[in-house]
């Protein structure tokens, strides 16, 4: 499933050829995505500008004229900018359509996946019990610290709940946790204030490096432009197991954790 570096990426990758240009049509082949695109929806937004695209969590807002686009790649979806005329594929759903001829296409083999219209995204059910971003200020060792004293389950679940904190998916939890030094299984209220300033930091810096390398190609995923993200030749745990530490050598084990797949250094996590 693309996580929040993925879903950056193509940010940064359509936000360039679509930002204040207009849309002249939303072109709709395959409604039933996780939740129908609205008949109306496309007949609302044709003809108003794409002023600015903006990411919440691992939700996409194009910001518009009158109300937003709110999408989500869901475990399969990709933005990718193609050439007008450009040969359909079997999953390609829908078209955002500029002015200037661009096309932005949405291709999601699994239709799970969103994108629908809102007339104010601030509301929407999807956003307003969201936590704060883990890059943005307001995520600081202190907030950390005073919600996971209410917690008792084990620390990567809660770093994948998206009301303690937004866009730390599997991937990044897995490898944030090596970096700090934390065991998984930890429970968040025997967590310390002084391994929540290391465990926050090492959650933007391994965040901020995903970025920087078009996030971690995994399955479907490809950045707006096609290519591959390169974080996944830096992972240190995460698919890694039965590999030595980088670390100590030992090698790394795996366990099931909420279904997902969580891997760790017995010996350097605690």
């Amino acid at each position: 499933m693309p996580e929040l570096p993925e879903v950056e990426t193509t940010r940064r990758g359509i936000a360039p050829h679509i930002e204040g240009k207009r849309l002249s049509q939303w072109l709709v082949r395959e409604p039933r995505l996780r939740w129908p695109i609205e008949p109306q929806w496309p007949n609302l937004v044709a003809g108003q500008t794409v002023y600015r695209v903006t990411r919440r969590s691992k939700y996409l807002v194009l910001h518009l004229d009158q109300g937003q686009i709110l999408a989500h790649l869901g475990m399969s979806g990709q933005f990718r900018i193609v050439p007008t005329g450009a040969a359909l594929e079997k999953h390609d759903h829908c078209d955002w359509i500029m002015e200037d001829g661009t096309l932005i296409r949405y291709r999601d083999p699994r239709r799970f996946g969103a994108i629908l219209y809102t007339p104010d995204w601030t509301t929407h059910p999807l956003i307003t019990k969201l936590g704060p971003e883990p890059l943005s200020d307001d995520f600081t060792s202190e907030y950390l610290y005073s919600q996971l004293r209410k917690r008792r389950g084990p620390i990567k679940t809660a770093l994948m709940d998206a009301s303690l904190v937004v866009g730390v998916g599997n991937i990044y939890a897995n490898e944030a946790l090596f970096e700090a030094g934390i065991h998984p299984t930890r429970a968040c209220d025997r967590i310390s204030l002084a391994r929540c300033e290391s465990l926050t930091a090492h959650i933007k810096t391994v965040l901020a490096r995903a970025i920087d390398q078009g996030g971690t190609t995994l399955r479907d995923y490809v950045s707006a432009t096609g290519q591959a993200g390169y974080f996944r030749i830096e992972l240190k745990v995460y698919g890694r197991k039965g590999e030595p530490c980088v670390t100590c050598a030992e090698p790394l084990r795996e366990i099931r954790m909420a279904g997902r797949s969580t891997v760790y250094c017995v010996s350097c996590q605690r």
